[in-house]
């Protein structure tokens, strides 16, 4: 009897990289951060942004980050031969993601010409005005990372205590009152940051993925389940398929409590996967 020959409707990716992308969990030690990126406080790494894309598109599909930062996502896209959109409140790295988009075409040579690529100064929640101003095309994957609520305020974050040392690098996002990480009350927060990515959905193609990373946050000695709560309450617009842990294992750890009581050091975030059923 012949053996089923695979076939592939989701990616571009041989049976072997499928495997081997569905294992629950990874291991991704970003590498170092590049000067012109450092100003932003929580960007995450294009390298781990590409698997996810390579993932869930094909060659020529339109990827969507709306809270895209300094533009990791679209740079990502980019090595992956996608098209690519990205939101961005502060006008500041909507800027620095521009010119991060430059110089990568410029590494890129001419196999990036034929790819859009557009960073757009706006409010995520204003997505349906954007997208027809903008000309946006139904959109084949979402990928981004929110704010982890207000936790960059946090005063005894260690990283966040070093970046003050450094007059040019932000400890948080913006000042801007629509700016989602500036909001102090948690219920609050979860409802306006759900109320977001739920009004990505008309945009999204039927069957086509979201994913976000994200974590549960420590404040006050009270962990809040953002990761779970944002699960739970997406879970009714999209269909949660199943999440996928991101961890480190090559960052300082600090003993929390040493000698008294029981405080981790958190390296993992939740890759959460939804799909617009």
């Amino acid at each position: 009897m012949s053996k089923r020959k695979f076939r592939n409707r989701l990616n571009d990716l041989p049976a072997k990289e499928w495997l081997k992308f569905q294992k629950s969990w990874f291991v991704h030690n970003p590498p170092p951060r590049k000067d012109d990126v450092m100003r932003h406080p929580a960007k995450y790494p294009e390298t781990l942004v590409q698997e996810f894309i390579e993932f869930f598109t094909k060659q020529g599909g339109v990827v969507l980050d709306p809270m895209v930062g300094t533009g990791s996502t679209i740079v990502a896209a980019m090595r992956s031969g996608r098209h690519s959109y990205g939101i961005e409140l502060n006008p500041g790295y909507a800027e620095v993601a521009r010119e991060v988009i430059l110089q990568e075409r410029e590494t890129l040579g001419g196999s990036a010409d034929h790819l859009t690529t557009e960073v757009i100064n706006g409010d995520a929640a204003e997505i349906a005005e954007i997208a027809s101003k903008h000309d946006i095309p139904p959109i084949d994957y979402i990928i981004t990372s929110p704010p982890y609520w207000d936790m960059l305020h946090a005063k005894g974050a260690k990283t966040q205590e070093n970046r003050r040392q450094d007059e040019n690098l932000d400890v948080t996002y913006s000042d801007d009152p629509n700016d989602l990480g500036n909001i102090p009350d948690y219920d609050e927060f979860l409802k306006l940051l759900t109320r977001v990515y739920t009004g990505l959905k008309p945009f999204l193609k039927p069957k086509a993925y979201l994913t976000i990373i994200v974590k549960n946050v420590k404040k006050g000695g009270v962990i809040y389940p953002l990761a779970w709560d944002l699960a739970k309450l997406l879970n009714q617009t999209y269909a949660l398929k199943d999440e996928r842990i991101w961890c480190q294992d090559n960052i300082r750890l600090f003993p929390y409590g040493m000698g008294n009581a029981w405080v981790s050091n958190t390296f993992h975030h939740y890759c959460l996967q939804f799909r617009n059923e």
